[in-house]
């Protein structure tokens, strides 16, 4: 297996809370591109320069933050966790209600990407993971371009990160407490068929309080991306790295930064810069009373794919 982690890693962002979601992006004012990414308790999501220079406030969210993509016509649709709500920058600036979701998650609404067509895939928590209740299974939102929310899939095991193979053909989820990546085919209708195995890291747990189960996972596979052979970076939450994961899950590259890694995309004016959101831990009272998360980069072989 390739080490990564023995080529050099360096910070680009520092003094936040707690980053997500990071995302590449063309910068509509000069064709730079720019990395995107929330910071959970900032109540914020930013872009930066590869470099990372000019830091700047893209949108503010009360709420808390979390997924983020654009719609075809390029608007920005997000998540706002606490009002379990997907909210959308019109082009004016002005943010509205994309589709209320609270009838239909377990817990805060998380990640999501969004597809060439503008529906969003979204997951949530399942249960109060911040306020020590017992794992809960929950389900796979779509959210369509008119706001028309739809339960897709169910019995996923914290439905994270979430990705689209370049073909559009095919959705896969990283289920952070299922020890595992699940993959699901996208119908032109925006069924999906049945849940299958893209990668297994170990047994789905048998302990349901949160302590028990992250002591019982190999992997806990958290934001993520797609590289151009179709390989998979996965953010390790409780390994304190991000791996390159072939279909079938095999482990190809690794990188560990020294801290914990919890979402990771490539980016960058080649698409080989791997961007990592690092932080000591994800504890909600720690993050949000300290400025020690950072986005991290490493330069890696295999360029960007897929969506987001």
């Amino acid at each position: 297996m390739t080490q990564t982690a023995d080529r050099p890693v360096r910070t680009v962002v520092s003094g936040m809370s707690f980053t997500e979601c990071p995302r590449w992006r063309p910068d509509e004012d000069d064709g730079a591109g720019r990395l995107w990414f929330a910071d959970f308790y900032t109540h914020a999501y930013y872009s930066v320069r590869e470099d990372g220079s000019d830091l700047r406030t893209e949108i503010e969210v009360p709420g808390q933050p979390s997924g983020i993509g654009w719609l075809p016509d390029g608007r920005a649709v997000f998540v706002s966790m606490r009002d379990a709500a997907v909210m959308r920058r019109e082009h004016d600036g002005s943010v509205v209600v994309h589709a209320d979701v609270s009838g239909h998650v377990g817990g805060h609404p998380n990640d999501m990407v969004v597809d060439a067509d503008g529906r969003c895939w979204l997951g949530d928590f399942g249960f109060d993971l911040m306020g020590g209740a017992d794992l809960a299974t929950t389900g796979l939102l779509r959210v369509d371009p008119d706001g028309t929310v739809t339960s897709v899939a169910e019995d996923l095991w914290f439905p994270n990160g979430s990705v689209i193979t370049d073909d559009g053909a095919t959705l896969l989820v990283d289920e952070t407490f299922g020890n595992r990546v699940s993959a699901f085919d996208i119908g032109a209708d925006g069924t999906l068929g049945p849940r299958r195995d893209w990668a297994v890291f170990g047994p789905v747990p048998t302990e349901r309080a949160v302590g028990a189960a992250i002591g019982q996972l190999a992997v806990a596979p958290d934001g993520c991306g797609l590289d151009a052979e179709g390989c998979l970076w996965v953010a390790d939450a409780v390994g304190g790295r991000a791996i390159r994961v072939r279909e079938g899950g095999e482990v190809v590259d690794s990188v560990s930064p020294g801290t914990g890694v919890y979402a990771c995309m490539l980016g960058g004016a080649d698409g080989r810069t791997l961007f990592l959101c690092c932080a000591p831990d994800f504890d909600e009272h720690a993050r949000s009373a300290a400025r020690e998360g950072e986005i991290r980069a490493v330069t890696v072989d295999v360029p960007h794919g897929g969506r987001p």
